[in-house]
């Protein structure tokens, strides 16, 4: 297959040209051009990985659980995924603090500029605090209630419900246990050919993603630069050691951290899991939803990664609900840096305080663009740093979202690689010299 028909190749050139063309329209003054006839085609991209997110989750979770057979393997998969997933988030954190710490991002902006981005975006950081506000008001055991709905169907008509949903499908998977296989084989027919279906359309969707990621990179230039590119510039001269840091951070995790995991736990090739998780990191890059990427991940771990259907349909959704490694990082690193570019000093006891908050924080923080900023809100509270702080990186956020995203679904890969290869089930594709899949035996 000529390279230039391969997906990842398309995505990349869509990519690249949305780069091009967004500086291009930033430059003429036409914002409103893109904004009304480019920025659609990206919305409806979006629209169909959402489309199918709810349904994806919900079919695949409950035929995982359900092929599970007992409640002592799913106990087993699931109190390893989710510790895994704890101690890499814990990891990000802890990597976050050290650079920020070492790096004192907030030492190098002007004050002049701090004033004028406190006054920019004093309104929108109003407006976050509100959202916090309604968050942090809750209960220390909210979060319990809140994973599980009154009404399902209620909570499936929001992706933002999606850690409801998951607990729906675990809670239904469940129940197909306790059946004999008689009475949960129609049930298990129909999840099983919703699943099938779901994952066919995947392929539908992603034929739109050259063009889908074109227009969202290029609307996403034009909104952040209005009609005057020269802004950004001036923008990253001020605030370029805290994004340095945050990439640093986000890269380390990613090409680092990730990969010393697979190489530790999983006999999965490096040149291979970044080959076969590649689309998937860039549609990530290009909606900043881990939620909206989630049909793609999924589709890119069972078949270029060969991890098994019973794990993915498992591990996969519930990561895009409580593995937040990129995002909880961020949170890290940029309440230190709003307490230092306000001449506060954190002490030990507050920055152990932003780990296990950020660490809760993750696991709640909604898989959908701009979130993580509402729950840093949370946090800067929780160390006695003012909240209207936000306002001074939210002129970058946007940017920084698209690359901790990308770090967050691929944290969610890794974590599933490894339990697929320690639970036997991972058919490493083209690993022998005749191309077969080769079934890898559990360790003892």
């Amino acid at each position: 297959m000529p390279w230039y028909r391969k997906l990842h190749w398309q995505i990349i050139l869509g990519l690249t040209f949305g780069i091009a063309y967004g500086i291009l329209a930033a430059s003429n003054g036409w914002g409103g051009f893109v904004d009304d006839w480019i920025a659609p085609f990206g919305t409806i991209f979006i629209n169909g990985l959402r489309l199918i997110a709810v349904p994806l989750v919900l079919a695949s979770l409950v035929m995982g659980v359900a092929s599970l057979s007992d409640l002592r393997k799913l106990s087993r998969i699931g109190g390893k995924t989710i510790g895994i997933y704890l101690v890499t988030t814990a990891v990000a954190i802890t990597i976050g603090l050290v650079i920020v710490n070492v790096m004192q991002p907030g030492e190098f902006i002007p004050p002049e500029l701090r004033d004028q981005l406190m006054s920019t975006y004093a309104d929108d950081a109003a407006g976050r605090e509100v959202a916090a506000g309604a968050a942090s008001d809750r209960g220390p055991l909210q979060f319990m209630v809140d994973m599980v709905p009154s009404n399902f169907f209620a909570a499936a008509s929001n992706n933002r419900n999606m850690l409801q949903v998951v607990m729906v499908a675990l809670f239904l998977g469940i129940g197909l246990i306790q059946l004999t296989k008689e009475k949960a084989q129609p049930l298990l027919d129909f999840f099983g050919s919703l699943n099938d279906v779901i994952i066919r359309l995947v392929d539908v969707i992603m034929m739109l993603a050259p063009v889908g990621v074109f227009a969202l990179i290029a609307a996403t230039i034009t909104s952040v630069t209005g009609d005057d590119p020269s802004q950004v510039i001036g923008l990253l001269s001020g605030l370029g050691v805290y994004c340095i840091a945050v990439l640093l951070g986000l890269t380390i995790q990613t090409v680092l951290v990730y990969p010393t995991i697979l190489k530790l736990f999983s006999p999965m090739g490096l040149k291979t899991f970044f080959s076969g998780i590649g689309p998937a990191q860039l549609v990530a890059f290009s909606t900043s939803s881990s939620g909206a990427t989630l049909p793609v991940t999924m589709e890119r771990c069972e078949e270029k990664l060969g991890v098994s259907e019973e794990v993915s349909s498992f591990v996969l959704p519930l990561g895009a609900t409580i593995n937040m490694d990129g995002t909880a990082m961020y949170q890290a690193i940029a309440a230190v840096f709003i307490a230092q570019a306000l001449d506060l000093g954190l002490g030990f006891g507050a920055q152990l305080t932003i780990i296990l908050t950020a660490l809760l924080a993750s696991i709640g923080t909604a898989a959908v663009p701009g979130a993580g900023i509402i729950m840093l809100v949370i946090i800067l509270e929780a160390i006695g740093v003012p909240t209207a702080g936000i306002a001074l990186i939210l002129g970058v956020d946007r940017i920084l979202d698209m690359c901790r995203t990308v770090t967050n679904v691929t944290g969610d890969a890794t974590v599933a690689t490894v339990i697929a290869a320690s639970e036997g089930q991972l058919s490493i594709p083209n690993l022998s010299e005749a191309g077969d899949h080769i079934r890898m035996t559990a360790p003892s």
